[in-house]
């Protein structure tokens, strides 16, 4: 979603602010600015619509602002405060005078904001009968208007006053020209992380833009303020207490963040699955005991042992994985599990006890739909966990217990890695709990053993994504995609569908392979390819019944099979080889076909494939 940046130290702001939001571009925006403070107290303000480029180019352009952030010669670097922000519209459309920062009518107060201000309509129409004047159609542009309204010559004070009187949800870093050795931030149900380096500080929604400068960083918690002035960094409560934090150290560095030679994010994390993976699984298994050993769980072990269902939270390709999350438990533990959409959950009235286990799972941690529905398992009793890949982040936080994947920082929009290691971890919690009930030793050994097998098979699938390109090219002109499968492989046809239509723009559609008779078979001819996910598993034979079905349609097959499997070679009209592993766990092998598909497509097709139109990497509101 949008993304916030704010330094204040030593070095000068501009060029700092105008990196970390180049760092934040993957988020997906659509436009872009800053604020500075200049050495004679002034704010130099900038905005553009578009690519941070294009922002980069207007600020070149402006001898004004150019002025305010060089030093004389010989003395240090003076302008040292400032805010930027990338925008994902959501209360007007992309244009200059909705971009932020957004101020006050005095030009005093400087605002960048995250979230949603759900009351913004009637404080604004408060804020016009006493005067105020407003340029933007957002909802963040109230907050720097009543911020103005309530100053009392103290901006922090003002701040915890205004922030009472908002109702919805926020990430906010501010800066007032009246009181320029101060900058504040606070959050609620969005974001915010502080690094602290060397003589500087920097306010950021996204660890990832700090990480050049420090990996000391505190996170925010909700309802938390921070003020960073001349003498230090304080932080208080809601109720205005200042509290003591802990400083953690981030386990990424610069280069993962990096693209390390590829062409693309998304390109460098499809093949950094094999490690993603291993380090998933490493040091949480005992395969002597056929055990797995999740510390993160460890503290809840003995009320996991007594649970009698599980519901699964998330969104998007996350919620993909819990729906095979899903067949692994029941099948494997014997716990029944049903898979929600974390924005619908707490719309439904869930039935849940203290013998329920909600799972929730983010690759973010921050995904504000799915945070609602711990929320709402919370209030009802239930066991919380989690599944995230973000340390420090709030789903990781609020649960009672949880899992990291481990994987280093997730970059491009269209998740990949961080699909395959959720599967992985959901595998080892399969063995958890399963052992805790009637899983044999033999068995839990075999997981473990198929799940240390997996990086090398992984390996041998990402050789073919020359071959996988050239079947890409052959299908290029289509605008239509069925994808197909059954058991463990349906949610894998649902999230190949997620990754061609995010970023190459193509219609796709997932499907039970068995469904597409049921209506769906209908759309199919010539120019309506299907992609089958058709391993040697225990819904083969149904899976090739359902090919021949699309082939007496005349429709075009592409089909994903096991290794030495040549038997779909007259059916299919392209077939690429997976290696043989355990039928719960071919959708880790069976999802990257899909993944490179998608990929070669979309550079085919012109597509920016890190940064997809209209879409975010973490969805901080609902």
């Amino acid at each position: 979603m949008c993304g916030i940046i704010g330094y204040y130290g030593k070095s000068e702001a501009l060029p700092i602010i105008l990196s970390g939001l180049k760092k934040l571009e993957y988020r997906g925006y659509d436009s872009a600015g800053v604020a500075i403070i200049g050495e004679n107290g002034k704010v130099f303000s900038s905005k553009a619509v578009g690519k941070i480029k294009e922002l980069e180019e207007k600020i070149n352009g402006d001898k004004e602002i150019l002025t305010c952030q060089h030093s004389k010669e010989g003395r240090a670097p003076h302008v040292h405060v400032g805010i930027g922000h990338t925008r994902w519209a959501t209360h007007g459309v992309p244009a200059e005078r909705n971009a932020h920062p957004h101020t006050d009518c005095k030009e005093n107060i400087w605002v960048v904001h995250n979230g949603i201000i759900e009351n913004y309509q009637q404080l604004k129409k408060n804020l016009e009968k006493k005067g105020h004047k407003f340029v933007s159609e957002t909802d963040t542009e109230v907050i720097a208007h009543l911020l103005e309204d309530l100053y009392n010559g103290n901006i922090t004070e003002t701040l915890m006053s205004a922030l009472k009187l908002l109702k919805g949800t926020y990430g906010l870093v501010v800066m007032d020209k009246r009181e320029p050795k101060k900058l504040l931030a606070a959050r609620l149900g969005s974001p915010l992380v502080i690094g602290l380096g060397e003589g500087e500080t920097i306010f950021a929604s996204d660890v990832s833009v700090i990480l050049r400068y420090t990996k000391e960083v505190i996170y925010l918690d909700e309802g938390e303020i921070a003020e960073i002035n001349g003498t230090g960094l304080k932080i208080f409560n809601a109720e205005r207490k200042e509290v003591d934090k802990n400083i953690s150290q981030v386990e990424w560095n610069v280069d993962q963040a990096e693209k390390q030679g590829y062409p693309h994010f998304m390109l460098k994390e499809i093949f950094e699955q094999a490690e993603a993976v291993k380090n998933s699984i490493r040091g949480r298994f005992v395969l002597e005991e056929g055990k797995a050993k999740l510390g993160g769980l460890e503290a809840s072990v003995e009320r996991i042992r007594h649970i009698d269902r599980i519901m699964i939270v998330a969104c998007g390709t996350a919620r993909q994985a819990g729906l095979i999350g899903e067949y692994m438990f029941e099948e494997y533990a014997g716990i029944p599990t049903e898979v929600d959409y974390a924005s619908e959950f707490r719309y439904r009235k869930p039935i849940i006890n203290e013998k329920t286990a909600l799972l929730a799972i983010s690759q973010s941690g921050e995904t504000a739909d799915t945070l609602a529905a711990i929320r709402e398992g919370k209030e009802k009793g239930a066991l919380t966990l989690g599944i995230v890949n973000v340390v420090g982040s709030t789903i990781a936080r609020v649960t009672d217990a949880g899992i990291y994947n481990h994987i280093g920082p997730e970059i491009a929009v269209a998740s990949t890695k961080a699909f395959t290691s959720e599967l992985a971890v959901l595998a080892l919690m399969t063995v958890l709990l399963g052992r805790q009930r009637d899983m044999s030793l033999v068995t839990g050994q075999r997981i473990i053993q198929e799940l240390q097998a997996l990086p090398e098979k992984i390996n041998k699938v990402l050789a073919l994504s020359d071959q996988i390109k050239a079947i890409a090219k052959k299908y290029s002109k289509c605008d239509n995609f069925a994808f197909l499968g059954r058991k463990y492989n349906h949610p894998v046809a649902n999230e190949a569908a997620i990754k061609l239509k995010e970023i190459s723009y193509i219609h796709a559609e997932g499907f039970a392979s068995g469904e597409m008779k049921h209506g769906p078979i209908a759309l199919i001819d010539a120019d309506f390819p299907s992609f089958f996910f058709a391993p040697r598993d225990s819904v083969y034979e149904k899976n090739v019944s359902n090919m021949e079905e699309i082939k007496a349609r005349g429709g075009k097959i592409i089909a994903v099979t096991t290794e030495g499997n040549g038997k779909l070679e007259g059916l299919a009209d392209d077939v690429i080889y997976i290696p043989k592993t355990l039928e719960m766990l071919t959708p880790i092998l069976s999802v990257i076909p899909a993944q490179l598909f998608a990929y070669h497509m979309a550079i085919i097709r012109g597509c920016d494939v890190d940064r997809p139109r209209n879409l975010a990497k973490s969805v901080t509101v609902e």
